[in-house]
């Protein structure tokens, strides 16, 4: 019986030596194929990637959970950089940012840090554009910041607390670190790439998820053991701010316009959208077709609503799209 002991740890350890050995090579040559893009910016202990291109007001732009700048460098940078000076972050430990061991993922850690970036690169009020968790770090740089901003365009926001992941985001709801370490280094990338075709399809339903999608826009990058630690503790410290940033939406100061798929398996237009556009009603709300990606898979259209946060920014006239409306 000592001896069936001793070979089942024995085999056990070696499948945990052969799964790290494995995503050791996975992230190996994920980052040789998709090397970083931008430059690097240190703000205080964190280091910042970040892509700057293009002349004209400075816009901003911060990815969701998961991701990073690659989901707007896939199609909606070139729509904006003739006539703006986009800035695409990498969220602190997200894409090739850092985040320091022991760091805060809370929504407001992450905007004081991207605020920081903001004044580091001596960006005048940028616009700020932000997608899905990205949406809520805009929100938290809004209420915390307003001097820095001129206006924000959310495209598919978080806004509120959230009761329960959506599905396809279930794996990430690990609220051990020590048991998050342990997976990102053993189970996550093989189970990843064995179930990458089924959460590709749960993400973007009920739009086709692009078949260049895993290095056009990056997601092979979600491969690496310190992106799926950093995608789980953003996640399970999301709701940790919004309670308190809810109740102080009434006092937005800065125009904010919304932009909501109409069939957005992810997060609720309803839930995210409207009740914002309740907390808060100077909060311009629009409604488009297709699901939760879509700077990915409706960059025209997402281009077309930022220029018109901009252009309401200026003007001060509401536009305000009611549920059904075209």
């Amino acid at each position: 019986m000592m001896l069936l002991g001793l070979a089942v740890v024995v085999c056990i350890a070696l499948l945990a030596a052969g799964l790290v050995l494995f995503t050791l090579y996975i992230a190996h040559r994920v980052e040789g194929a998709l090397p970083p893009r931008g430059r690097f910016l240190d703000v205080g202990d964190t280091r910042l990637h970040y892509l700057d291109e293009g002349q004209g007001p400075a816009i901003v732009m911060i990815h969701g959970l998961g991701g990073q700048m690659a989901h707007f460098t896939y199609a909606l940078l070139d729509q904006l950089k003739q006539d703006f000076r986009v800035v695409l972050f990498d969220r602190p430990g997200s894409g090739y940012s850092q985040r320091p061991r022991g760091a805060s993922a809370q929504l407001r850690a992450q905007g004081e840090v991207i605020a920081k970036g903001i004044e580091a690169l001596k960006l005048d009020k940028p616009l700020l554009v932000g997608h899905s968790m990205g949406g809520a770090v805009v929100l938290a740089i809004a209420l915390d910041h307003p001097e820095l901003v001129r206006g924000a365009a959310l495209i598919a926001p978080l806004t509120h607390p959230v009761a329960d992941p959506p599905a396809a985001f279930e794996a990430l709801a690990i609220k051990s670190d020590a048991r998050r370490r342990l997976i990102s280094w053993t189970l996550a990338t093989p189970m990843s790439i064995l179930r990458q075709h089924q959460l590709l399809a749960a993400v973007f339903d009920p739009d086709p998820a692009p078949p260049d999608f895993g290095v056009r826009a990056g997601g092979l990058l979600g491969l690496r053991p310190r992106a799926f630690r950093a995608a789980s503790l953003d996640m399970v410290s999301a709701n940790k701010d919004l309670w308190d940033m809810v109740t102080r939406y009434p006092g937005l100061t800065i125009p904010v316009g919304i932009l909501f798929g109409r069939d957005d398996r992810i997060l609720d237009p309803h839930a995210h959208g409207w009740a914002m556009k309740d907390a808060a009603p100077a909060v311009e709300m629009e409604m488009t077709d297709g699901g939760h990606m879509l700077p990915i898979i409706a960059p025209e259209r997402c281009a077309a609503f930022i220029r018109q946060v901009e252009a309401r920014i200026a003007e001060r006239k509401p536009n305000i799209i009611r549920p059904g409306a075209a």
